[in-house]
């Protein structure tokens, strides 16, 4: 394995999984925890993913971090700054299942959105074959812009938009396992 020195270290998963690092996805599961832990609307996980992030670039040697690691310097920075119930409810986790909506769209091509939802729906059961258990779908405004071969948003684009979130939900509602996803 190998990581760019200037960059982020790779994230090694339990199971040998290995991701490179991404803030965002530290943000949205510090979220979790902190949802977890009570506070709905936790206004310190940007900064706490910051720091870790701050951490991984300038101090941390190596080119792979295992998934504890990660953890247990990410509950030392909430043990710091007072939110232990925080750090009893983080978990590293897998990295999340991604599916970008705008690659998807460019393949069935512009205008075709019977072949997009089929590309879509082949997508999505191919991750719950996996049990993925959380996933992220992105490009969302992208992709409806392809679809409809439009430049700038118009209101054929917001139903449009509609109707992929509500497929997603359907598709979702029949999985064998629960899911959690995000659409961006």
């Amino acid at each position: 394995m190998i990581a760019p020195r200037d960059e982020m270290p790779l994230v090694q998963f339990e199971g040998g999984e290995v991701s490179a690092f991404d803030p965002g996805w530290l943000t949205r599961r510090l979220v979790h925890a902190a949802e977890k832990a009570g506070y709905p609307q936790w206004w310190l996980a940007e900064h706490v993913s910051a720091s870790v992030s701050n951490y991984l670039r300038y101090r941390f040697v190596g080119n792979v971090l295992t998934a504890p690691r990660l953890a247990d310097t990410v509950n030392s920075v909430l043990q710091v700054i007072g939110y232990a119930e925080v750090a009893s409810h983080f978990d590293a986790g897998p990295p999340p299942a991604r599916i970008s909506l705008l690659e998807l769209a460019k393949k069935a091509g512009s205008g075709y959105e019977l072949a997009f939802f089929e590309l879509l729906a082949r997508s999505m059961q191919q991750l719950l074959a996996t049990r993925a258990a959380y996933f992220e779908l992105y490009d969302l405004e992208l992709c409806v812009k392809e679809l409809r071969a439009r430049k700038i948003w118009a209101r054929d684009c917001q139903a449009l938009r509609e109707e992929i979130i509500t497929y997603l939900r359907d598709q979702l509602a029949i999985a064998a396992h629960p899911v959690t996803f995000s659409v961006f």
